[in-house]
């Protein structure tokens, strides 16, 4: 895949971001340093720098795509509630896969272990509305 100049600032400002951002999140971020770049382009370019590996696409059940510049392997949790996703980084000794591949003898290329949960925020809110 060839990186052009829209596909690099799109990968920079990513690599930037930690809150993991949907495709309209980062074209907010991008359309300052690009004011003529459509929405589209930057979908297509996401979807493109995904299949690539250059970023990973994160998607839970129903709700809209998040990205994530970081491509070392970590795992995510996710609120149920607002959205956030945040990175959960595990011991480097420490490796799922090699659990998988023991346990069931499967040669793994590629995977993702991502959690559910309330951020603290939300819990916070949750506390305050019971009380």
């Amino acid at each position: 895949m060839r990186i052009t100049n829209q596909r690099e600032i799109i990968l920079q400002e990513l690599k930037k971001m930690k809150t993991h951002p949907t495709a309209d999140e980062l074209y907010d971020v991008v359309k300052r340093r690009l004011p003529r770049i459509s929405i589209a382009t930057v979908y297509r370019n996401l979807e493109r720098l995904s299949e690539a590996g250059l970023i990973h696409k994160l998607e839970y059940g129903g709700r809209q795509k998040r990205f994530d510049g970081d491509i070392h392997p970590h795992c995510h949790v996710f609120c149920v509630k607002c959205g956030r996703v945040c990175d959960v980084d595990t011991r480097s000794d420490w490796s799922i896969k090699d659990v998988v591949m023991d346990a069931k003898g499967f040669q793994i290329f590629e995977g993702s272990l991502q959690f559910e949960g309330l951020c603290p925020e939300c819990q916070l809110k949750d506390s305050k509305n019971i009380n």
